[in-house]
């Protein structure tokens, strides 16, 4: 029994902790998929950066649609499940485990994010520092405070940076 709780902790902590840097794990549903691609409107061959990759659907699709698409994951466990759901893709598909707001991102031509309410400002300021070329950004739910959003579909927003 004792052993029990031991893995049940460990899995609340894996799952948990990662509230505390940006949002807690809810897989994307499919009936979002196509709307981030859409609105993203990323070609073959481009660069996606999903911030928060979880369980690697959005990353499985961009490779399946030969976009070429990096994930940030904080949890282990979904790093690893990530690295296997997407290995067909391989070549285009990377996962990284690590803290997103510690590591330069690479150049890229579109974000996926999935941020709670108080994060979304650092995020926007984050994107503003990182990136002097032009980048879309999509993001689940939450919206960036004073910036204007370009178009929404299905509760996404994208956001446009130039």
């Amino acid at each position: 029994m004792s052993y029990l709780i031991y893995i049940v902790s460990a899995v609340i902590l894996l799952f948990g902790f990662v509230i505390l840097f940006g949002a807690p794990f809810l897989p994307t549903l499919t009936k979002q998929i196509d709307p981030i691609f859409e609105l993203l409107d990323l070609s073959e061959g481009q660069t996606l950066i999903e911030l928060g990759s979880g369980d690697g659907r959005i990353l499985y699709e961009a490779g399946k649609r030969g976009i070429n698409a990096i994930g940030y994951e904080l949890n282990p466990v979904l790093v690893i499940y990530s690295i296997a759901k997407t290995w067909k893709y391989r070549k285009s598909v990377r996962v990284i485990w690590g803290n997103y707001w510690q590591k330069k991102w690479p150049s890229a031509d579109g974000i996926s994010v999935f941020l709670l309410d108080k994060y979304m400002s650092r995020l926007n300021n984050k994107i503003i520092q990182e990136y002097k070329t032009p980048i879309k950004l999509v993001s689940f739910a939450f919206k960036i405070p004073g910036r204007k959003i370009d178009r929404q579909k299905k509760g996404i927003f994208l956001y446009r940076y130039n």
